[in-house]
């Protein structure tokens, strides 16, 4: 099992990176009624953050945080009413972050960072900050924008600042080399992704062809986009879920630093990184106007 480094930017993050089998992008569902389908509300059921369903009086309720089957009416810290047709199956194409706001949150970005290049890249994991509430939606995108903002300088890099690592990251021992060349394997993009192992499993995985051509991820925003998403939706890297998982099931946004980047960061391994990660994550919750939640650090 080998692992993604990426570079050390001037915010001072390391990520590391657990590399998983190939998987393949499952098709967007068409939209559906949710509430003509919802099934009726059962106490000992298992529901996870996002599930809908009807209450014995008729009733319809989301859950906002994973639980064992608590009573909507009575645990409303996990449950709350919801009116069909505002939002629990969004539009794909819609984002709960403006573009004001976007904007906002990065105001040095590099140019090469689009609001479209986010927004189009989603439409790939529809599941991103599209999962159970306003309110769950919205501290998922801020948390997302939060680890990429510290990864990045405040989406100001779009690759590895140190040309002397960039050989480094071609692994020869994999039956399919470096075609692209022993040094164009650096980081790129928002997670700093790195090594011809992970630039083949991404681009297998979005259907690009990475290995032969990874400088798309520092040419097309979209793809590097991409390639943070990717991550955030599919790896849970060091620690035991995915970020997304961590922030639809309200363990919290420490679990997505962890997932992130485990213990070089969390358990007392680099607190001043895990407090900048939080800090920008407090400022994006406030500017979309939801709170941050529990669990902030790790």
């Amino acid at each position: 099992m080998k692992a993604m480094m990426a570079a050390v930017l001037a915010a001072g993050s390391l990520l590391a990176t657990a590399l998983v089998p190939t998987a393949t992008a499952a098709p967007s569902a068409a939209p559906v009624d949710e509430c003509a389908i919802a099934p009726a509300w059962a106490a000992g059921q298992n529901y996870r953050a996002g599930d809908i369903v009807k209450y014995v009086d008729g009733s319809i309720y989301i859950a906002e945080r994973a639980n064992p089957g608590y009573n909507p009416v009575v645990s409303t810290y996990y449950w709350d009413p919801y009116t069909c047709g505002t939002g629990g199956n969004p539009d794909p194409s819609s984002f709960v972050v403006s573009e004001a706001q976007f904007n906002q949150m990065f105001p040095r970005r590099n140019p090469f960072y689009t609001y479209k290049g986010l927004t189009d890249a989603m439409k790939a994991f529809p599941a991103f900050a599209h999962t159970g509430t306003d309110t769950m939606r919205k501290q998922e995108a801020a948390a997302f924008l939060a680890n990429i903002s510290h990864e990045t300088g405040g989406l100001f890099y779009i690759k590895e600042i140190d040309e002397r690592n960039y050989p480094i990251y071609c692994d020869r021992a994999q039956p399919y080399g470096c075609p692209a060349g022993q040094a164009k394997y650096y980081g790129r993009g928002p997670i700093m992704l790195s090594w011809n192992f992970n630039y083949k499993t991404v681009g297998d995985w979005l259907g690009i062809d990475l290995l032969n051509d990874p400088d798309l991820v520092e040419k097309d925003p979209a793809i590097a986009m991409m390639t943070a998403l990717w991550y955030w939706n599919t790896q849970d890297g060091p620690g035991p879920v995915t970020a997304h998982d961590a922030m639809i099931s309200g363990a919290g946004f420490g679990q997505t630093i962890r997932a992130i980047n485990g213990a070089l960061e969390c358990d007392g391994g680099h607190p001043a990184q895990v407090q900048s990660r939080v800090n920008r994550y407090n400022n994006f919750t406030q500017i979309l106007g939801v709170p941050a939640g529990p669990n902030l650090s790790c």
